[in-house]
C-alpha cells in the first residue's frame, strides 16, 4: 500500500498542477491544450526532442540524486549549485593545466599548461577532479554540522555565495583570456574531452549535445541505490536519518554519517561538471548553471528520494525546461514563465501529500 502511495502522489500532483496551470492559461487568454502540446511534441515528437531532453535531464539527475542521498540522512542540502560550480571550476583549471597549449582570442599562443598528458590519463583525472572537489565543498556543511550543530541549511546556502564568488574572481583575474567579453575560461585541452553519444549513434543529430554524462548519470542512480538500499553504510546511513538517537544506540555514529552523506551529496552534485565542462562546452562559463543546484531539491522531492524515481522526475522536469522553449516563441501570450509556475505547483501539491505517505 505504501509503495502504491510512492507512486500515486507525484502523479496526482503534476496532473493537478497541468490541471491549474490549464486554467491559468484560459485567464490569460490562450489555448491550454496548444501550449502543452508544445511542451510534449518538441521534448518526444523526434529523435533531436528525446535527444535534447535527455540532455536537459542529465544534470537533473546528479542534483537531484545529490538531495536524495542528504535527504535520506536525514538532511536539507541547499549547497547543490555552489558544489557544482567550484566543481567545474576545478574540472576546468585541470583540463587547462594538464591539456596542453591553447590559442587566445587574438591568435597567439599562450601557455597555460604545466603538462600534456594523454587522454588515458586526463580524463580520469578531471572525472576525479570533479567528484572530489564537489564532495570537499559538500563535506564543509557536513563537519560543521556535526562537530558544532550548525544548521546545515544555513550553512550551504551561504557557501553557494563563497562558491560561485571564488570561481568568478578566479575566472576573471587568472584564467579567462584576454579581450574575451564573455565570463569564461579559456578552453580545456582536446584530452580532457568526452565524447558526445553521436559518435557511437548516428541517428542522433550532430548539433545535439547529449555526451557520455548521461550514461555516467544513469550508472550513478544504480550504484546510489545499491549503496543506499543493499549495503551496511547505505543502511547505518538511513537508519540515522529515519531516528538519529535509535541508530546512535544500535551502534551507529550520527556524526559521522552526516559526514559522510553531505560528502557523497557533494560529490554528486560535482558530477554535473563531467557534461559541462567535460562533454558540453570544454570550458567554464560562469553562470552555466541556470539554477539546476536548486531545481534538484524539486527533483529529489518528486522522485521520492528515490533513483527511480529522481530519473523519472529530472526527464519530466527536463520536459518543462525544453518546451517552454517553445511554448516562449510559439504561444501569443504564455511565456516560459509557466514552466516556473508548473515547477511550484508540483512542489506545493507533493509537500502537501507527503504526509499521507507516513
Amino acid at each position: 500500500m505504501k509503495i502504491l502511495k510512492e507512486a500515486l502522489f507525484p502523479l496526482v500532483a503534476v496532473f493537478a498542477a497541468f490541471i491549474i496551470g490549464g486554467i491559468i492559461i484560459l485567464i490569460i487568454g490562450d489555448n491550454p491544450i496548444t501550449t502543452f502540446q508544445l511542451l510534449v511534441e518538441n521534448s518526444f515528437g523526434s529523435v533531436k526532442g528525446v535527444t535534447e531532453t535527455l540532455f536537459y535531464a542529465t544534470p537533473l539527475i546528479f542534483t537531484g540524486l545529490a538531495v536524495a542521498v542528504a535527504f535520506r540522512c536525514g538532511l536539507l542540502n541547499i549547497g547543490a549549485e555552489g558544489q557544482l560550480y567550484v566543481a567545474a571550476f576545478a574540472t576546468a583549471w585541470v583540463g587547462i593545466k594538464f591539456g596542453g597549449t591553447v590559442v587566445n582570442v587574438f591568435g597567439a599562443e599562450q601557455n597555460w599548461s604545466w603538462a600534456s598528458l594523454p587522454a588515458i590519463l586526463l580524463v580520469p583525472l578531471c572525472l576525479a577532479t570533479a567528484i572530489i572537489v564537489g564532495g570537499l565543498w559538500g563535506a564543509i556543511p557536513g563537519f560543521l554540522k556535526a562537530k558544532f550543530g550548525s544548521h546545515e541549511v544555513i550553512n550551504t546556502i551561504m557557501l553557494n555565495f563563497v562558491a560561485i564568488a571564488l570561481v568568478s574572481y578566479f575566472t576573471q583575474y587568472y584564467y579567462k583570456i584576454p579581450g574575451d567579453p564573455i565570463m569564461q575560461t579559456a578552453p580545456i585541452g582536446e584530452a580532457a574531452t568526452i565524447p558526445k553519444l553521436n559518435q557511437f549513434l548516428p541517428f542522433i543529430p550532430q548539433d545535439v549535445a547529449l555526451n557520455v554524462s548521461f550514461l555516467i548519470a544513469i550508472v550513478m542512480c544504480v550504484l546510489v541505490y545499491i549503496f543506499l538500499w543493499k549495503t551496511k553504510w547505505g543502511y547505518e546511513l538511513r537508519a540515522v536519518g529515519e531516528n538519529p538517537s535509535a541508530a546512535e544506540y544500535g551502534g551507529i555514529s550520527p556524526k559521522k554519517q552526516i559526514v559522510i552523506a553531505m560528502t557523497i551529496s557533494g560529490a554528486l552534485a560535482g558530477m554535473v561538471a563531467i557534461g559541462e565542462v567535460m562533454g558540453d562546452r570544454h570550458l567554464y562559463y560562469h553562470e552555466f548553471s541556470g539554477g539546476v543546484g536548486f531545481l534538484g531539491i524539486a527533483v529529489a522531492l518528486l522522485g521520492r528520494n528515490h533513483p527511480l524515481g529522481i530519473l523519472i522526475a529530472a526527464i519530466f522536469f527536463a520536459i518543462l525546461l525544453r518546451g517552454g522553449i517553445f511554448v516562449d516563441a510559439f504561444t501569443r501570450y504564455v511565456s516560459k514563465d509557466l514552466v516556473e509556475v508548473l515547477q511550484a505547483i508540483i512542489i506545493l501539491f507533493v509537500a502537501a501529500l507527503q504526509r499521507y505517505t507516513k
